[in-house]
C-alpha cells in the first residue's frame, strides 16, 4: 500500500498497475471535499490517469456536487441528451436511449475503445462514472494510458507523430442504419475537428498520443494509404496490455478518469448475459487541445461544448436520485 498524500488529507492511494489506475481510500464522496482532499485527488488523477473509489452510494445530486468540485460539468451528452431533471447526468444503461426535445429513442450499444467526444473542438477534460446496478460478473471496463503509449514509441516515430494533425469526426447514424425516431432525435448531431496527433497536457505538460479509435478518421498531410496504415498501427499500439488497467465493478463504485490522457473500453460481454447494468456519468468541460508546436485544434463542424450553468444545478432537489 502506498500513501501518496501531499497535504493533511486522509486519503490513501493504492496503485493498481505500473502505468495506469489507482484505488483511492479514506474518503466519503457524498460529503463536500476539503481543499486538501481535492488537491490530493487531483494529483493522483494526473499521475495515474484513472481513479477508483469503492462503497460510494451517491445519488444524482451528490454526483453532480462531486463533479463541480473538480470543474464545470457539461450537458449529459451533446448528441444523445440526458436526464430531464439533472442536465449533467448521462444514463449508461444496458440498453440506452437518446433523449431530446423531440422525444426518446432506443439506440445501439456503445462502441469499442475511445476517448469521450474527441470529435468536438473542446473534448471533455474528465469523466466521473458510478455504478448503481452492477452485474455479479462481467461488465468490466478498461482504460489505457496514452502518455505511456506515446513514450513507448521509437524516438523516430515520436518525432514524426509530433508533427501530425488528425481529423476526428462523429456522425449520428441515419437512414437505413437507424430507426426513423432515432434519426429525427439526432439530427444535427455531427461534430468534427482537426486535433494534433500528439497533444500537450494542459496541466502536466506531458505529451499524449491523442488517438481515439472511434472518432479518429484520418491523418492530415499524408496520403490516404499512409493514413490508413498509420492509424491501424497506432490503434493496436495504444491498447498494449502494459498500458492498461481493467476494473471489476461492484455496486456503488466510482471511476474518475482524465479524458485528455486516456482511452477506455466499455464492456460488450454484458449483452451476452441476462444481467442488468445501470451506470451514470458526469463529464467535465475541457479545453481546446494544443500540439507540440503550440498550434491549437481547429473546428471543422459543430459548436464547442458549453458547461451547464450552476444555476440549473442549484434548482435541483438534493435528496432525490430520479
Amino acid at each position: 500500500m502506498i500513501n501518496t498524500k501531499q497535504t493533511d488529507s486522509t486519503i490513501v492511494v493504492e496503485p493498481m498497475t505500473v502505468h495506469t489506475g489507482a484505488e483511492i481510500k479514506g474518503i466519503d464522496l457524498r460529503e463536500p471535499l476539503t481543499a486538501a482532499e481535492i488537491a490530493d485527488i487531483t494529483a493522483a488523477l494526473l499521475k495515474w490517469k484513472v481513479l477508483f473509489f469503492r462503497n460510494q452510494p451517491l445519488n444524482h445530486a451528490q454526483h453532480v456536487q462531486l463533479a463541480r468540485q473538480f470543474g464545470e460539468p457539461t450537458p449529459a451528452h451533446v448528441v444523445f441528451g440526458g436526464d430531464d431533471t439533472y442536465p449533467e447526468i448521462y444514463s449508461i444503461a444496458k440498453f440506452r436511449a437518446a433523449n431530446s426535445k423531440r422525444g426518446t429513442a432506443s439506440i445501439r450499444p456503445w462502441t469499442g475503445w475511445h476517448t469521450d467526444i474527441t470529435a468536438a473542438i473542446n473534448p471533455p477534460a474528465a469523466s466521473i462514472l458510478r455504478g448503481e446496478t452492477v452485474p455479479p460478473y462481467g461488465g468490466d471496463t478498461q482504460w489505457t494510458n496514452l502518455v505511456a503509449a506515446y513514450h513507448a514509441l521509437s524516438p523516430a516515430m515520436r518525432a514524426f507523430a509530433d508533427t501530425l494533425r488528425a481529423v476526428h469526426r462523429y456522425d449520428a447514424p441515419t437512414g437505413a442504419a437507424a430507426a426513423k425516431e432515432y434519426d429525427e432525435t439526432l439530427k444535427g448531431g455531427t461534430f468534427a475537428a482537426e486535433h494534433p496527433l500528439v497533444r500537450v497536457h494542459p496541466e502536466t505538460g506531458e505529451r499524449v498520443l491523442y488517438v481515439s479509435p472511434s472518432f479518429l478518421k484520418s491523418l492530415s498531410d499524408v496520403t490516404l494509404q499512409e493514413s490508413h496504415h498509420l492509424i491501424q498501427m497506432l490503434w493496436e499500439h495504444i491498447v498494449r496490455p502494459e498500458f492498461t488497467v481493467r476494473f471489476r465493478w461492484t455496486a456503488d463504485c466510482v471511476a474518475f478518469w482524465d479524458n485528455r490522457s486516456t482511452a477506455h473500453l466499455a464492456p460488450r460481454d454484458i449483452f451476452d448475459s441476462d444481467f442488468d447494468r445501470q451506470f451514470y456519468r458526469v463529464t467535465l468541460n475541457g479545453d481546446i487541445p494544443v500540439g507540440v508546436d503550440g498550434r491549437p485544434s481547429t473546428v471543422i463542424e459543430g459548436d464547442p461544448i458549453e458547461p451547464v450553468p450552476v444555476s440549473l444545478t442549484n434548482k435541483k432537489p438534493s435528496e432525490s436520485n430520479v
